[in-house]
């Protein structure tokens, strides 16, 4: 793996660990902070900007259900200062557990990789 890949699996992990954290100061350190940012959650309809998508962090935040994600499939690609991550989030909540395909993409900023696109959908029970 090359290096700017691992760099990415490690933004792309610390976007999750935020997540079961609910900590919205690790979230926003992780998401660009633009107007080009978008976010959609599986059922929900786009976010776009980062004040709407910390809106709706801080929202799930304060939620009193506990979320556990165990990452499959991560496939990552970089291309020049763009790159994406592809994955299933395998959850495990107080309600019992369900999976989310996931596509985040990262852009090279001076400080690192930051997030500018987080689209989960839900996957059904059964797949073709």
């Amino acid at each position: 793996m090359l290096p700017e890949e691992r760099q990415v699996l490690d933004a792309n992990q610390a976007f999750y660990d935020a997540f079961e954290a609910r900590d919205l100061d690790a979230m926003s350190d992780i998401w660009e902070h633009s107007p080009r940012a978008v976010c959609i959650h599986p059922g929900w309809a786009s976010l776009r900007g980062w004040g709407s998508i910390v809106s709706s962090f801080a929202a799930l935040f304060r939620s009193s259900q506990s979320l556990q994600f165990l990452l499959t499939e991560a496939l990552v690609s970089v291309n020049g200062d763009s790159a994406w991550v592809t994955v299933d989030e395998n959850l495990l909540g107080d309600q019992g557990g369900t999976t989310v395909a996931a596509v985040n993409l990262f852009v090279r900023h001076s400080g690192g990789w930051r997030m500018v696109l987080h689209q989960g959908s839900a996957v059904h029970a059964s797949r073709p």
